[in-house]
């Protein structure tokens, strides 16, 4: 069991964590290949996504996030022999800010803030989390994107960012996340505390991987009670 009383730091990923983004994955590509006569369901698109983003991100050259988004569109659709249109090539940067925040989320949140300071370490530009940000009204204290590191989670060159940014020792920093792949697994080779949020029906958008976490949850309602923070 952790002990909560430890730490000054909570860093967050966002998207999968705090936003439901495979909601917001699945619905925009489903759309887009809907206009061409294509239907896959949610699994199948999430694997589609799980499959393309990360051979993007591997470009020798660091693409934004917005660039990032329109070429794993262009891989879908070419992997479905489509032609897609220039707005569904954009479809998921246009959509995301308006993915679905969990509905845990802001409680969740606000309850830390009161103990603890909260940093995001998202894979995302800036300007597309500041609208997510405006979503969820939560006013972080550090925010640390993939455009500020130039670089994509699981690269340790965000979180060593991250650890400059917020000024604190390992020992005092929990981060919380449901990417095995792009959080807990750089956790674990930090030697940071992780608490992976394990929601039912959950993960298909990223890779499985070995990592493994300091404590599991089902969702950060349950992480507020285990706080004491309810």
């Amino acid at each position: 069991m952790l002990d909560f009383n430890r730490y000054q730091w909570l860093s967050f990923d966002c998207y999968g964590t705090l936003v439901d983004w495979e909601t917001g994955i699945s619905d925009a590509v489903a759309e887009a290949l809907a206009s061409h006569g294509v239907s896959k369901s949610q699994t199948e698109i999430l694997q589609l996504f799980a499959d393309a983003e990360p051979m993007v991100q591997s470009s020798p050259s660091y693409l934004e996030y917005h660039r990032v988004l329109r070429e794993v569109m262009a891989l879908i659709g070419s992997g479905l022999g489509l032609q897609l249109t220039d707005s569904e090539l954009g479809c998921l940067a246009d959509t995301l800010p308006n993915w679905p925040v969990f509905p845990d989320a802001a409680d969740a949140l606000n309850a830390m803030q009161r103990r603890y300071r909260l940093a995001i370490i998202s894979n995302v530009d800036d300007d597309l989390f500041a609208r997510t940000a405006d979503a969820m009204g939560i006013n972080f204290d550090a925010v640390i994107t993939s455009q500020q590191a130039r670089s994509y989670k699981p690269n340790l060159r965000n979180f060593d960012l991250a650890a400059e940014r917020m000024a604190v020792e390992k020992a005092e920093w929990l981060h919380i996340a449901e990417s095995l792949h792009h959080d807990i697994g750089p956790a674990n080779r930090l030697g940071i505390a992780s608490v992976w949020v394990s929601r039912a029906d959950r993960g298909g958008g990223t890779r499985h991987t070995d990592a493994v976490p300091d404590l599991t949850v089902p969702d950060l309602a349950t992480l507020v009670q285990m706080m004491g923070l309810n």
